[in-house]
């Protein structure tokens, strides 16, 4: 698998086999690490960051990453550079590819990132935008791998509960489909993923033989999921009323004890990308819960949250391991 050179900017831009080299990668990685036998493939590279949005992980992740295997990062927020404002994304391209050895981006439009790898020469890596996630599916399919004992991904099943028309919407159910895997995405049909992206699911399952199940029955989804996928119902950039709607539309899609059990195993485990509104203990949490009045969590109660059936952080640190994969790969010696 040679990988060198190439932008990492949404799934379906990769096969199964490169996706599954790249998972197996950061799992070797993960062990060097570990056993304290990591070699640096990438001195003396330089890589930009920018992001639109603010972020813990991802950011947390491109830094560490780059510095374990000997590169410099620098951080450029929208304070910071002038993309979007003063210069478009294909000059900042340009600017950046003659500075730099990759340019990471994350922000909203999937368009900008797409502009980004147009006009540079240096690979392009896709921290999130609002229509993919690719980074963040490394991490799930690795969590899940370990949890499940190695399995083979046509092996594993998973349901996704909540808004599926977002960024791991559509990510869960095409990187899935892709893998082969048994994907269940279970969501009120007014928050299913595009139409497009449906069919794109479709024609890359039945290329790997996956099974897709997209259905607004948690009834019909949860029976056999090894994992619960979910992900936060509100964000603070998005105006109160939809806030309550979205609350409404969704609180049966919560992921509860119940949810859990509905399952069929003793051993299904919880997926979530973070940060996750399970307590009052932040901002948007305790507003939402005031608003509406589940004290308990909004897309996961803390009951399950805090359950040892969560693999939220083994997922956080796994966001390194791939991360760092996707660029050794990309860029390593």
């Amino acid at each position: 698998m040679d990988l060198r050179g190439r932008d990492f900017l949404k799934e379906i831009d990769f096969t199964r086999v490169e996706l599954a080299g790249l998972i197996e990668l950061a799992a070797v990685l993960k062990a060097d690490r570990r056993a304290g036998r990591e070699q640096q493939r990438m001195v003396g590279r330089s890589i930009a960051l920018i992001f639109e949005k603010s972020s813990t992980r991802t950011r947390a992740a491109f830094e560490v990453a780059a510095f374990q295997q000997g590169a410099h990062t620098t951080y450029l927020d929208p304070q910071s550079s002038q993309i979007g404002h003063k210069e478009s994304a294909a000059d900042t391209a340009r600017v950046l590819a003659g500075m730099y050895d990759a340019i990471e981006f994350r922000g909203a439009a999937q368009a900008t990132v797409e502009e980004l790898a147009e006009y540079s020469n240096v690979p392009v890596y896709n921290g999130l935008t609002d229509e993919w996630h690719p980074t963040q599916m490394l991490a799930d399919f690795l969590t899940m791998r370990e949890a499940s004992g190695g399995r083979d991904y046509s092996e594993i099943s998973y349901c996704y509960l909540g808004d599926a028309r977002s960024n791991m919407g559509n990510s869960l159910l095409v990187m899935g489909a892709i893998m082969g895997s048994d994907v269940r995405i279970c969501a009120p049909q007014s928050l299913w993923p595009s139409a497009e992206v449906q069919a794109i699911a479709r024609e890359r399952a039945n290329e790997s033989g996956a099974r897709i199940l997209i259905t607004d029955a948690p009834a019909e989804a949860l029976p056999g999921a090894q994992f619960v996928s979910t992900d936060v119902w509100v964000s603070m950039g998005e105006p109160k009323e939809i806030w309550d709607e979205r609350v409404r539309l969704l609180t049966p899609y919560r992921v509860d004890t119940a949810a859990m059990t509905a399952t069929g195993h003793d051993d299904v485990r919880l997926l979530h990308c973070l940060p996750a509104f399970h307590d009052t203990r932040t901002t948007v949490g305790r507003e939402v819960m005031q608003r509406t009045g589940l004290v308990d969590g909004l897309e996961v109660t803390h009951e399950v949250f805090e359950s040892s059936a969560n693999l939220a952080f083994e997922e956080a640190e796994n966001r390194l391991h791939t991360i760092k994969a996707v660029m050794v790969a990309t860029l390593g010696s």
